[in-house]
């Protein structure tokens, strides 16, 4: 049974990535899992420079779910290409690196350092983070500022190019298309929905920061309906996420459409995610003689 797909030129052993920002780097999840599971590892949003994020309480459990607003705490892109990526290397296991930044030059700039490492497979882009020179509002948020980030990226970068879209949008289709049109060679969704906590007792937002992005199985609805109609509007792979626990969840989203699928929350509630749900998805093939995982993409659609 051939697990093996290939999304936008990045070839995997099999369909299941660790999803940016609860893989963090890999030295956390070691200790409790084995990286080897994975048919790549996406790391947490990294930057220019390093940033200390958000203000404390910075997560919080929701129904089916959490909020995080971690901030993009990060030790910044030196930092992490000079001695995360080579430690990562000893797994020999594609990383994806998933770059954030506040303007269209500092992520051409973060995309020409990625671009020297040779321990880079493919490039992210978070384009649900803000465009200072727009006033704050996300790039991910407007198919014109998409474009533009992704094409800065693009101009720096000659690899698999992945641009991870936001759900928090009227129309993701539009701001897929303009991803596309500016060069990516993938599309990940869903990032978190913005969310709110209060607590009753303090009669204060529970998050420091007031607002998070909410993740879990809570979300997994709305990913697979933005999957289901971007898969459609879109000639390029498609990485599903969004509340992935099983291999029953995986399989919902390859038929949506995806090519492959990323576990993010589900990482911190059961380590062994990625084993359990690849292995679920070759059994289930292999009890209705299908050959290859990639014949269920799109599946339901048929």
């Amino acid at each position: 049974m051939n697990l093996s797909v290939n999304i936008g030129g990045l070839a995997l052993k099999n369909p299941v990535i660790a999803a940016s920002g609860t893989f963090g780097y890999g030295e956390e999840y070691v200790k409790a899992g084995d990286i080897r599971w994975f048919g790549a590892v996406c790391i947490k949003g990294t930057t220019l420079a390093p940033r200390a994020g958000n203000p404390p309480p910075r997560t919080c459990e929701t129904p089916s779910g959490l909020l995080n607003s971690i901030g993009l705490e990060n030790p910044g892109a030196k930092l992490v290409i000079e001695h995360k990526l080579p430690w990562l290397a000893q797994f020999d296991v594609p990383v994806i690196a998933n770059i954030s930044a506040d303007s269209r030059e500092e992520f051409s700039e973060l995309a020409g350092m990625f671009a020297q490492s040779p321990y880079v497979s493919a490039l992210e882009v978070n384009v649900s983070c803000p465009n200072v020179k727009a006033g704050g509002i996300a790039f991910g948020t407007s198919p014109d500022m998409c474009y533009e980030a992704t094409r800065a990226v693009r101009k720096a970068w000659e690899g698999p190019l992945i641009v991870k879209l936001t759900p928090n949008v009227t129309d993701i289709k539009a701001i897929a298309k303009a991803a596309v049109e500016a060069g990516a060679d993938a599309l990940s969704l869903i990032n978190t929905l913005v969310g709110l906590a209060i607590d009753i007792h303090t009669m204060k937002p529970v998050l420091g920061n007031v607002t998070g992005g909410l993740s879990g199985p809570a979300i997994k609805p709305v990913a697979l309906r933005c999957v289901w109609e971007v898969a459609q509007a879109v000639p390029v792979p498609v990485i599903g996420m969004g509340g992935i626990r099983s291999a029953q969840d995986a399989l919902e989203f390859i038929m949506a459409g995806a090519g492959a699928v990323a576990v993010g929350t589900g990482l911190l509630i059961d380590p062994e995610v990625p084993r359990k749900v690849t292995q679920g998805i070759r059994e289930y093939c292999e009890a209705r003689g299908i050959e290859a995982v990639r014949e269920l993409v799109g599946a339901a659609r048929r």
